[in-house]
């Protein structure tokens, strides 16, 4: 068979002159947390600034009221002869039944608001993370107890206990047996929030190296899982805030807050019904500055839930 001395030529197709564009990747960029998303997004939104900015004076107002007004809230600042009179020079927003500055009880009324409900809401977001951490992360038996606990805790309607336990222990309304008797009863929906996000991040990769790596379960509970199950935790939090205030504010309504002597803008709104007919802003000042700041915290709430989920902020 005659060999081939000489290889088979190969035609090359001409290449035309062609400019090729190519992306530029900036690698110098890092990658954005979900934190950083989430701000990024919200800042974009005007009803965060609004509900920013009135979150920032409601709580400014409750730890410096004396930079809102000079005017004593009761006691010496309350006159007989100025009762449910309308406003005046310093009083702008007019007086209650008994003579006190109605701007005055507002201004100092948002400390015992604020102070209860960041309370109970600690205390309930303390007790549903420990709940639902354990329930989710340890499965089994466990979880079925726990769980079980938190069912019989959810079907109660944590005003209503509330208004039992201030009425056991009438003799000692402190700020903390108030916030202990709302936040103690209204923990179950943020121990079913944590349960469900443990149950998602059990499953990560990041898990199952902590184990391998020799960490106990509490401490990959503790270190890996329970951080990153937080951000749901957080919304949960902001929104829980708000209707802890609205218990707050029912509950001295009712007459079973921190007694007479505490500035309370449920308090207030309980003493100016009997004068609603002659006198209804001494009732309508307080609903809205109660009315204002539990809005405010439930749509923050709202828009923190938006903006850490991704599919949410792919619809807009």
């Amino acid at each position: 068979m005659p060999s081939n001395r000489f290889p088979t030529p190969h035609y090359v197709a001409p290449v035309r002159d062609a400019v090729v564009t190519v992306d530029a990747v900036r690698v110098d960029d890092k990658p954005r947390s979900l934190w950083a998303d989430a701000w990024r997004d919200m800042r974009r939104r005007p009803t965060f600034w609004v509900t920013s900015a009135v979150v920032f004076v409601v709580v400014l107002m409750a730890l410096f009221p004396t930079l809102f007004t000079q005017v004593e809230p009761s006691g010496a600042g309350c006159a007989l002869s100025n009762s449910n009179a309308g406003p005046a020079a310093g009083h702008p927003l007019g007086f209650t039944l008994q003579g006190c500055d109605i701007y005055s009880r507002i201004v100092w009324g948002a400390r015992t608001s604020l102070l209860v409900g960041f309370l109970a809401t600690a205390i309930g977001t303390i007790i549903g993370t420990i709940m639902g951490s354990f329930a989710g992360f340890y499965g089994g038996w466990l979880d079925s107890l726990l769980s079980r606990v938190g069912d019989i805790f959810f079907t109660i309607p944590y005003v209503l206990a509330a208004i039992v336990v201030m009425s056991v222990f009438s003799q000692n309304r402190t700020p903390l047996v108030l916030a202990f008797a709302i936040g103690g009863f209204a923990w179950a929906s943020t121990a079913r929030v944590v349960r469900a996000e443990i149950l998602r991040v059990r499953q990560a990769d990041y898990i199952t190296a902590s184990r391998s790596l020799g960490l106990s379960r509490f401490r990959t509970l503790l270190s890996h899982a329970l951080p990153n199950a937080l951000a749901p935790v957080i919304v949960v939090t902001t929104i829980t805030l708000g209707a802890a205030i609205s218990a707050e504010a029912t509950l001295s309504f009712l007459g079973l807050g921190l007694g007479s002597q505490v500035m309370s803008w449920g308090l207030d709104i309980g003493q100016a019904q009997s004068s609603l007919r002659v006198a209804p802003m001494a009732l309508i000042y307080p609903s809205i500055a109660l009315t204002v700041t539990v809005l405010a915290f439930i749509i923050l709430g709202e828009l923190l839930r938006d903006a850490l989920d991704p599919k949410a902020r792919a619809r807009r």
